[in-house]
């Protein structure tokens, strides 16, 4: 199989990818919260350094540090000194909530569409190519990959999804695609798998990625585009939906 991943958790891989935009100490903030309140890092794991988490990020050091210490006032994150010290996660879901609650809050339902067009437009184009140039062997390997996929939880089941884009992805054999798709991962799949909270979202999109891997083994480009993009579809309502129900909710305690 050709895995741009294997050995690897592609979902802590896109948590700690360069940034684009360097020397913005929002976007390392972001993509920590993002990986917190999404269930990447777990309560009680220790961050890199400062330094090693500027050289992953390609941000200064003083750039990280600035992020850290709005997590920690956040309440998301722990320092402690001494030999055994470091930056340590305190999860509480309670809190991880609220602030992934707050971000769709503030997401316009124009931002969140168009946000999914072009995931749609990267995944969707991956899995189309993916399907003229996968082999046998890569796609026995995709099914050992679901096979392992955890649908217990929706942090567990985002993960899967994280891992299973990727490899898709690799199967394209465009570095681009593979770079794209790490790149909008961070920026919107913390919220876009928001919707794998739900024990049947979660079934159906089991369902629908081995229906991915049959359209791969199938060679058959145009059903794997287009039960990805499905999934994509579904995904953004059920977070339009979502927005909806906060916004009523406000508007119930405002008045």
């Amino acid at each position: 199989m050709t895995q741009l991943t294997a050995g690897v958790d592609p979902a802590r891989s896109v948590v700690f990818a360069p940034l684009s935009d360097v020397g913005r100490s929002e976007l390392v903030l972001q993509r920590l919260q993002n990986a917190i309140t999404g269930g990447v890092l777990h309560d009680g794991e220790r961050l890199p350094s400062e330094s090693e988490l500027g050289r992953r990020l390609g941000v200064a050091v003083v750039t990280v540090r600035e992020a850290l210490e709005s997590l920690r006032d956040a309440g998301l994150i722990d320092t402690r000194r001494g030999r055994d010290g470091g930056s340590f996660v305190t999860f509480d879901p309670e809190t991880a909530r609220r602030f992934v609650d707050a971000r769709i809050h503030g997401l316009s339902r124009l931002d969140l569409r168009d946000a999914a067009v072009q995931y749609s437009a990267i995944a969707g184009m991956a899995a189309e190519i993916a399907a003229d140039r996968a082999s046998e062997d890569d796609v026995v390997g995709l099914r050992e990959l679901e096979s392992q996929a955890d649908a217990t939880s929706g942090a567990g089941a985002r993960r899967a999804v994280a891992r299973f884009q990727l490899e898709v992805a690799a199967l394209s054999q465009s570095p681009r695609l593979v770079r794209e798709e790490l790149r909008l991962q961070a920026e919107i799949g913390s919220l876009l798998w928001l919707c794998l909270r739900d024990e049947h979202v979660r079934t159906r999109s089991m369902a629908a990625r081995a229906a991915v891997i049959d359209a791969l083994a199938a060679a058959d480009p145009e059903r794997a585009r287009s039960v990805t993009l499905q999934r994509i579809t579904g995904a953004v309502e059920w977070l339009l939906d979502e927005k909806t129900r906060l916004e009523l909710e406000s508007d119930a305690s405002a008045s």
